[in-house]
């Protein structure tokens, strides 16, 4: 049996691939996923099996292509007129607290390390020693040991 040319597939497909398309995103982004289609489907056409459902090959690549669209369009950010006002966090009381960050700088590496990744970042202890170049338990070690010279160091009470 001779292979069909791909060109008379596109002809007798091509308008139930772009129905499909058009019903799962709507007419801005069908022709998209239509032509993400159609590529996908010339690059598997020469491994497709000749007993194969070819329209119902189409139209799984077609979901698939438009599943991506529209995953896509969600991480895509939107353009507007006008930039929405959001509340800031306001960290400007703890950038001044300057005794807090000499304190903080005062420990040694891996203290100040698995201080700030425990309580500011709030990773567990096995990515803290994964970063810090040490065990999970060496990783605790080190970050009540900062807790507990920052407590010696800065004013009680604040820790």
């Amino acid at each position: 049996m001779t292979v069909r040319p791909f060109e008379e597939i596109v002809v007798e497909h091509g308008r139930v691939v772009m129905r499909v398309c058009r019903a799962m995103l709507g007419p801005v982004d069908a022709d998209d996923a239509w032509a993400e289609t159609f590529v996908s489907a010339l690059e598997a056409y020469p491994r497709l099996r000749p007993d194969s459902n070819v329209r119902g090959w189409l139209v799984t690549i077609a979901h698939r292509k438009a599943i991506d669209q529209h995953r896509g369009r969600t991480r895509r950010p939107t353009p507007t007129d006008r930039v929405p006002d959001r509340p800031v966090w306001d960290d400007s009381a703890a950038e001044t607290d300057t005794e807090l960050w000499a304190a903080l700088a005062s420990l040694p590496f891996k203290q100040r390390g698995a201080v700030a990744y425990r309580y500011l970042a709030d990773l567990s202890y096995a990515d803290i020693g994964v970063l810090l170049d040490s065990s999970e338990a060496a990783a605790r070690r080190s970050a009540a040991d900062g807790i507990a010279n920052l407590r010696r160091i800065y004013p009680k009470g604040t820790i």
